[in-house]
């Protein structure tokens, strides 16, 4: 006596399952538009992940080249003293021992740098040209700690010349139309205390080095002057305004707040680089937030047209499913061939918008040259924008983001169609065909 022999269950995504679906991908333009849906759907798709890709690389290039700009440029953290009221009645905030003072916030751990500084704006001028400008007075050694001014993006002129002159940003340079080695008249109101009343200190400075810190808005404003010079242009002989302080750390600044205070002794106050700029970067992250949410529903939306294909293309396929069924596939069997139709559209749609977003990142400046030449300049103006570029950091958790973002819903709006294929009656399916 014989034994039956028992069915043999083919595995999930088995090869014939494959096969079946691309044969239905392969559908024929005149199989109700199956083929023009998947089109559509495949274009949606790949935009609204290279649309995504793009957003966060730029959003990324930005934060970042904003931060190091400012920390290449300007202090981590200022240390100032409150106001205290003079023999004479008024308020005095100079720093008088602003040597020792620098020496001991040296001695903090996390402190790479302590500067004396002397703070003032004044008019710069050269022939008929005028220019508000901000001074910084330091010491050539100090100068040559700054990162972003010591190595610029483009200098012109002898950083090591310092002490014989002055040294001012690309965009004051600009301004008043001048090079290294012309001479620049200083214009401070704040001069010398006459019986008639105080009139303004004018003082013509040779420009030594001129250089591009990476920001419009500080290469426009910018102008170092030799701490000496300085204490002598505003009147802050043998005193300070504050002192210039950077660290290992800058994003871990608040963990070393305390320690500098009690360096700096008493009527110590600080102000931190989080504090001049945390409200922008606050705003730069909800606003990062914002984006990212509107963009997925762009893919959300990309990937609802492979609901639309889906469905047309079970309406098609009715009377093949009726087939399939009768022939003894399960409806686990005619899912997964529906469910591999959609996510294959997920996926090479998702594979082209990576492409095409990796090659946006890395390729965006020249991508903005050729829209500037184009559009015959102006398309990026860096004194509105503060920034000479548009920045674009390519990461890889900004890529992955994407590509799960992307999958996962086109995985998961194919299932419903997908189910309502397999649970298609094979009797109704073949009755109305």
């Amino acid at each position: 006596m014989s034994t039956p022999s028992k069915t043999k269950t083919p595995m999930p995504f088995a090869r014939f399952e494959w096969m079946i679906a691309w044969r239905y991908l392969r559908a024929k333009r005149a199989e109700g538009g199956v083929s023009v849906m998947t089109w559509i759907s495949l274009i949606g798709i790949t935009l609204a992940v290279f649309a995504l890709i793009a957003t966060l690389s730029v959003r990324s290039g930005f934060r970042t080249d904003f931060v190091q700009t400012i920390l290449g440029t300007n202090a981590h953290v200022t240390v100032y003293k409150s106001a205290e009221v003079d023999e004479f009645g008024r308020l005095d905030r100079k720093i008088y021992d602003y040597d020792a003072m620098a020496e001991r916030l040296r001695g903090v751990d996390g402190v790479t740098r302590a500067a004396p500084l002397v703070r003032g704006q004044v008019m710069g001028n050269k022939g008929g040209r005028n220019a508000g400008v901000e001074i910084y007075g330091i010491t050539a050694a100090n100068l040559k700690t700054i990162p972003n001014v010591a190595n610029p993006e483009e200098a012109f002129g002898d950083i090591n010349r310092f002490a014989e002159g002055i040294a001012i940003g690309f965009g004051v340079a600009r301004e008043l139309g001048v090079s290294s080695g012309d001479r620049i008249k200083l214009i401070s109101p704040n001069g010398v205390k006459t019986a008639f009343g105080t009139s303004p200190r004018i003082k013509a400075f040779e420009v030594m080095y001129i250089f591009k810190a990476g920001r419009a808005d500080i290469d426009r404003t910018r102008v170092y002057m030799p701490l000496a010079q300085a204490q002598s242009f505003f009147n802050r002989e043998g005193a300070a305004d504050e002192i210039e302080v950077m660290v290992e750390q800058p994003e871990a600044i608040d963990d070393l707040q305390l320690a500098i205070l009690r360096a700096g002794g008493d009527r110590t106050q600080l102000w931190t680089w989080t504090d001049a700029s945390g409200g922008f970067l606050r705003a730069l992250e909800i606003e990062d937030n914002v984006m990212f949410i509107i963009l997925s529903i762009l893919v959300l939306v990309a990937a609802m047209n492979i609901v639309s294909g889906l469905i047309m293309l079970v309406k098609n396929k009715g009377r093949d499913i009726g087939i399939l069924r009768t022939m003894g596939l399960s409806e686990g069997s005619i899912l997964r061939i529906f469910f591999i139709c959609g996510a294959f559209t997920g996926l090479i749609g998702t594979a082209l918008g990576v492409i095409l977003g990796c090659l946006f990142a890395l390729y965006i400046d020249p991508i903005f040259s050729f829209v500037n030449a184009i559009a015959g300049g102006g398309v990026w103006d860096p004194e509105i924008r503060g920034l000479y570029r548009l920045p674009a950091e390519l990461r890889f958790e900004d890529v992955m983001t994407a590509v799960m973002l992307s999958l996962g819903l086109s995985f998961i709006v194919t299932i419903f169609p997908a189910r309502r294929a397999a649970r298609m009656n094979p009797v109704e399916a073949l009755r109305y065909e």
